[in-house]
């Protein structure tokens, strides 16, 4: 894995990136590859929030993988700070090879450089292969998730 990159999201990403958010039965209902104007919105206001950090692995030129960390100071924890990872993603062709590992990887050590004490993730309820992978790293499902649409 020497030729894997991990970088900052660029906007020449961005079909690469929506293309794998919409490569399985949930993102394929709620992604919208045909029209990126939505997706380049969110890349500039991502971009401009320092706690906001969308990387991609790209190896030989091409992006094989994505996630999003996102850094929250907070007053809980005797005012810890936490991040959430979201939006993981390996590109169909590299899938098993180790990317997703190192991609974690890279947003624990990087949350640890910027001062958390807490990563938190979560993964859909019907994604018990990635519940798997996400405990063989150490991750522990300790809550119960709500979410509400607006």
């Amino acid at each position: 894995m020497s030729d894997l990159e991990i970088r900052p999201a660029a906007p020449h990403d961005l079909p690469a990136i929506v293309a794998m958010l919409a490569d399985d039965p949930l993102g394929a209902r709620r992604e919208s590859p045909d029209d990126l104007t939505p997706y380049t919105a969110a890349l500039t206001r991502l971009t401009a929030d320092p706690n906001q950090h969308l990387v991609v692995a790209v190896r030989d030129d091409r992006v094989v993988g994505t996630l999003q960390l996102t850094v929250i100071p907070g007053l809980s924890r005797r005012g810890s700070t936490r991040s959430i990872i979201e939006g993981v993603r390996i590109h169909a062709d590299e899938r098993g090879n180790g990317l997703g590992t190192r991609l974690i990887e890279w947003a624990v050590d990087e949350s640890r450089r910027q001062g958390c004490q807490l990563v938190q993730l979560t993964s859909d309820a019907t994604r018990t292969d990635a519940h798997r992978f996400y405990e063989r790293l150490g991750f522990e499902a300790s809550h119960v998730g709500f979410k509400l649409s607006i």
